[in-house]
């Protein structure tokens, strides 16, 4: 409660974070209420798109879901857990798409694009589940900093990228489309896996 979120980074396509799928493969699970009863790969423990956000999230549904949940095939990263849908060994999948600020994919990147790059067609693919979107890390500053500040700083940052490209480079090398305004509520997911994660789920 003490820092507040002032900008976020986005990804030159526009992505401004990323949300946790559930993909099956020709039907094989009918339903989200079915997974119990089907082989569903999924991500490192730490893997925050292909483990922690659907840990998360299902769990806040109601899905009866946690880390040692027998119908979990954990895979040693989220390419082998891709592998594991493609090869006919898992009949589901935890992935990830990226998504814009408004929550909407970007049609970027993701497992849906990687499962087709690697031969698995498209069309037998289906999404049974979606996570909220987690956004991407923010710059914060203290909450009592004086209005002003805030703005001026939200002002800076945001001008950055077509400003001094250089200088947000350094600020930022991972997502090279800018800084975009945030704010507390575009990290709620975040603070369900943290709050998740405090409990021991």
């Amino acid at each position: 409660g003490c820092v507040e979120p002032l900008v976020a980074p986005v990804d030159a396509d526009g992505a401004a974070g990323v949300r946790s799928l559930l993909v099956t493969r020709d039907g094989k699970v009918p339903g989200l209420t079915a997974i119990a009863s089907h082989r569903i790969a999924i991500a490192p423990a730490d893997n925050v798109a292909g483990s922690l956000l659907p840990l998360t999230g299902l769990a806040g549904e109601g899905v009866p879901i946690a880390q040692d949940s027998p119908f979990l095939a954990r895979a040693s990263s989220a390419t082998a857990a891709e592998a594991m849908l493609g090869d006919g060994e898992a009949d589901g999948l935890f992935g990830w798409e990226p998504v814009g600020a408004d929550g909407q994919p970007t049609d970027t990147g993701g497992t849906i694009l990687r499962l087709a790059a690697a031969g698995v067609p498209k069309t037998s693919l289906r999404v049974l589940w979606s996570s909220a979107p987690l956004r991407y890390g923010p710059h914060a500053v203290r909450s009592d900093l004086d209005a002003e500040a805030k703005r001026r700083l939200a002002v800076f940052l945001t001008n950055l990228k077509s400003l001094t490209p250089d200088v947000y480079d350094l600020l930022e090398p991972t997502h090279s489309g800018g800084f975009e305004l945030a704010v507390s509520k575009d990290y709620a997911t975040a603070l369900a896996i943290v709050r998740r994660g405090t409990r021991g789920d």
